[in-house]
């Protein structure tokens, strides 16, 4: 049902099913490389475009999940998935390949928890028993698009991030067994936030006003404190972003401690690896969240997370026109029962 002004709580708890990630050869050299279940050694992935790697990681990262949960495609009532790509074709054509009835979204980077909400509304709501959610990057791909081809070598300034090449997916479904499965419980859904930056260097900086408008919003509407939750995790905030989130929420008065608030671009690379601020892309929080979070919650170390995953919707034509950059954030609770 809603509760306040932009929440859902979820009276059913979809049941997270099942889950996999799939990532490149950068993300296995990374901190999380046990958690994925497929990695790649080239970025090419056995396509002859950057593009067509990039929709083969989505569909790698379904298919495994579904395999996981020893579903088929045809047991999938919807898929809902995006990405960054130009119309979000890397998702749409990984649709065409699954022939799954289809939500393709686009959120920027904060597509896997849009995903993740939507899919647990449908299923709370009985619009469908069965359905899996995605979002994937490719860091090749991406990198062209927004920015500079990476063979032309282009430096970048220390506020800039690395697009993840990884995709995350998980099967949500109406099992009534919830004993010692992971639920989603509630979201917030945000708003666009622009404060006026436009430099698409610093992505972090951008979006971190809408996180904090989301967080301070769920804790609003739910009525609950930040100790309520194991951990609080961004979507790809980055170290600047990320440092500013926290300032904003001290500022708000929420006491969220330090040790909880983490961030899915600075858990996904080692310290050594060159990644700037820290990871970004639609498949960064994805990849983590159903590589390494959702494994870490089956384990025991936590029992309550909230997954704000961020967003900054720009296009190649709206920096062309010198706009600036809106941003917007979605959260989800998840719980182990």
């Amino acid at each position: 049902m809603l509760i306040g002004r932009q929440s859902w709580q979820f009276a059913n708890r979809p049941v997270i099913e099942s889950w996999a990630a799939s990532g490149g050869p950068f993300e296995a050299e990374g901190k999380l490389a046990a958690d994925f279940d497929i990695l790649h050694d080239d970025l090419w992935m056995g396509q002859d475009s950057y593009e067509k790697a990039h929709r083969h990681l989505l569909e790698e990262a379904i298919n495994a999940a579904l395999q996981k949960a020893n579903l088929t495609k045809e047991d999938m009532h919807f898929m809902l998935a995006g990405d960054l790509i130009n119309q979000i074709t890397p998702s749409s054509f990984a649709a065409r390949t699954m022939q799954i009835p289809y939500f393709g979204l686009f959120g920027a980077c904060s597509t896997s928890m849009e995903g993740l909400a939507l899919a647990s509304f449908i299923v709370n709501y009985q619009g469908a028993k069965k359905t899996i959610t995605g979002a994937s990057s490719h860091n090749s791909a991406v990198e062209k698009q927004f920015r500079y081809p990476t063979e032309y070598g282009g430096q970048k300034p220390p506020t800039a991030q690395w697009t993840v090449t990884g995709a995350g997916a998980a099967v949500l479904t109406d099992n009534p067994d919830k004993n010692g499965k992971l639920v989603t419980t509630s979201a917030t859904i945000g708003k666009v936030v622009d404060m006026g930056l436009s430099d698409p260097f610093n992505m972090g900086g951008a979006m971190a006003p809408a996180a904090a408008d989301t967080l301070i919003n769920h804790f609003k509407d739910l009525n609950i404190e930040p100790s309520h939750y194991d951990l609080i995790v961004t979507g790809d905030l980055g170290r600047i972003g990320q440092e500013t989130t926290f300032e904003l929420l001290q500022q708000s008065g929420l006491n969220v401690a330090r040790e909880q608030f983490q961030d899915c671009g600075l858990l996904i690379y080692n310290d050594d690896q060159p990644v700037q601020s820290g990871g970004s892309g639609a498949g960064c929080s994805a990849s983590v969240l159903y590589g390494h979070l959702l494994n870490q919650m089956q384990k025991g170390v936590y029992r309550k997370i909230l997954v704000c995953a961020t967003g900054a919707l720009l296009s190649p034509l709206s920096f062309q026109q010198k706009e600036s950059i809106p941003c917007i954030a979605h959260a989800v609770s998840i719980e182990m029962i």
